[in-house]
């Protein structure tokens, strides 16, 4: 109850129309209780008495009644569907902004699909709670009432007998009610799973080609498959028992009620138009009853999907602003990190790690696969805090401004490039209103105007989802686009040209110098070749600043940077090496 109770406050900004929705519930089931009430006058009056004026009478009067009826059921059903899905797009709006709020951490640890079938599926089961559970809930509660009246008011002794019989039929709506919220709980689960699966599945298609390993793949999916089957069929048991027993009770009540109605009727205590009268409402309150238990079975359903919706809506992000956070204006760029320690899950990833960057210095971040270094530049926008430790920027800690105008001041160029399945331009001038001038401008300095020109739709060319439509120096070039139009003082290029052939290297290494002109770099990379001219080199090892200085110094100094060259070059000559890189430069 409490967690509906928690669903219906989304209600409250559309209270109005509930209550017309309800004043006109209680119409309709005015009207179902006088549909009951008018079979004794039609009996009595028509085929027993023979009133002729009533044979007139009366039919007019059920056409008008069912007529109303259909008016005030339109009317409720109207307004209900209003209020529900209204309440459902607000639930899955503030589910999808709750997802946005959650650090990367969370998408780190949380399968994509299971993200996707919250927002999705979860959502659109707890629709059924909120809107259509409850109008039908509602709606046969107002009929029981005006059919109870209409039972007790007719013959309250056999009122009384039904009502003795009556309470069983609560035995299935609350025993199959519990074991259903338990089965939805796990059908979501699986369906989650099989929505990571797919996702999964989809996306990588490229590789299980490669591998020949569709029959594997249709093995795997197989047994999700299976699984949720299996759930489903518990659920479907359920619901198959709770039926028949249903109607067992409601069979028992009804016979009852003719043996001691039809007494009545040959005592001459009752009349045939009263006894049958009786038995209309009884049996048009039995179908309300019916429904309610179908509808519970929706109800647990959606409140077991509205648990794993609230779960994503209460849960707070590990990286929060301050209540007191104050805007970042926009800065120099001279970044500090003093004793720095961050840990992931169980592993301490940076171990004490202090670095000074002066404002427009470029740095380049070196090491081995797992050393550090892409969770260091990571910190800066925030994307993880800090287990102890401080980074500070201009010399204001990063944690005491909003994250907004933190990353306004950031601009990220990453190696798995990043697209939207929109237009180029939109690409470009990501998060702003579209300047062509300004967006044609950053194009040039990324050197994609080019290339976009010759696109049939030039910058209004869609680029697929994940920009498949373009090949990776493309991509890579769009990507350097959009941290151009963004002009943010402090630029991090995360392996930014590590999966680009020569020729494409080349054409993205010009476009990444202008990109770094006047702004605060630090360089993520593998390949040496790539950060041999950056201001100052640091080298991690297990979390930890080994060594730094130029690429000559740390040459000479015969330590980490030295064995890593060593490594990647020892098969070229030094000199050639260096030569390579300068012309790129140049260029």
């Amino acid at each position: 109850m409490e967690l509906y109770l928690r669903l219906l406050k989304f209600v409250r900004p559309y209270s109005a129309k509930l209550a017309f929705a309800m004043v006109f519930m209680s119409l309709v089931a005015g009207t179902n209780g006088l549909t009951a009430f008018i079979v004794k006058p039609v009996l009595d009056k028509i085929f027993f008495e023979r009133n002729a004026e009533m044979l007139y009478l009366i039919p007019v009067g059920v056409i008008l009644l069912y007529v109303a009826k259909g008016v005030f059921e339109y009317l409720q059903a109207y307004l209900m569907g209003f209020v529900g899905q209204r309440v459902i797009t607000d639930i899955r709006n503030l589910v999808f902004s709750s997802l946005q709020r959650q650090p990367l951490s969370f998408f780190d640890k949380t399968p994509t699909g299971t993200s996707i079938s919250r927002i999705i599926n979860d959502v659109s089961l707890v629709q059924s709670t909120v809107s259509d559970a409850f109008t039908a809930i509602l709606k046969d509660a107002f009929s029981i009432i005006g059919l109870i009246f209409v039972v007790f008011y007719r013959d309250w002794k056999l009122a009384t007998i039904a009502f003795i019989i009556l309470p069983f039929s609560t035995y299935p709506i609350v025993a199959f009610g519990r074991r259903l919220r338990k089965i939805s709980t796990s059908t979501q689960k699986s369906i989650a799973r099989l929505t990571s699966f797919l996702h999964e599945t989809i996306t990588g298609q490229r590789i299980v080609k490669a591998f020949s390993m569709e029959e594997y793949e249709n093995q795997r999916f197989g047994v999700e498959n299976d699984q949720l089957f299996r759930i489903n069929m518990k659920r479907h048991k359920a619901r198959a028992l709770s039926h028949p027993i249903m109607e067992v009770l409601g069979g028992i009540a009804i016979g009852v009620i003719i043996w001691y109605g039809g007494r009545e009727v040959i005592s001459g205590a009752s009349t045939p138009g009263n006894f049958f009268s009786f038995t209309a409402a009884l049996l048009m309150l039995y179908e309300p009853i019916k429904r309610l238990n179908k509808e519970n079975h929706n109800v647990q359903q959606g409140l077991a999907a509205s648990q794993r919706v609230f779960e994503i809506i209460d849960r707070e992000p590990e990286v929060m602003e301050k209540a007191n956070a104050v805007p970042l204006e926009r800065i120099k760029g001279a970044i500090d990190f003093t004793d720095v320690f961050f840990k992931y899950e169980d592993k301490m990833i940076l171990k004490g790690l202090n670095l000074k960057i002066k404002a427009d210095e470029v740095i380049a971040v070196v090491g081995e696969s797992g050393a550090g270094k892409t969770t260091l530049v990571n910190l800066v926008p925030r994307f993880y805090d800090v287990a102890s430790g401080s980074i500070e920027i201009d010399g204001t800690d990063i944690r005491d401004v909003t994250l907004k105008s933190l990353r306004e001041n950031v601009a990220l160029v990453t190696q798995d490039v990043i697209l939207f399945n929109d237009s180029i331009k939109n690409n470009i001038a990501y998060g702003v209103i579209p300047d062509m001038e300004k967006i044609e401008r950053a194009a040039r300095m990324a050197y994609a105007h080019d290339f976009i020109t010759k696109l049939p739709k030039g910058y209004d060319t869609v680029v697929g989802e994940k920009g498949t439509r373009l090949s990776g120096g493309q991509k890579q070039r769009i990507a350097i686009a959009r941290a151009l139009h963004k002009d943010a003082p402090i630029l991090i290029l995360d392996e930014a040209t590590s999966s680009l052939d020569v020729a494409s290297e080349v054409e993205v290494q010009k476009a990444l110098e202008n990109l770094m002109k006047g702004r605060t770099t630090i360089i993520i990379a593998h390949r040496l070749s790539t950060v041999m001219n950056a201001d100052r080199i640091v080298v991690v090892e297990a979390g930890i600043i080994v060594e730094e200085g130029s690429h000559a110094q740390l040459i000479e100094r015969d330590g980490p940077y030295r064995r890593l060259y060593d490594l990647q070059f020892r098969d070229r000559p030094e000199k050639k090496v260096i030569k390579i890189s300068r012309r790129a430069k140049h260029e």
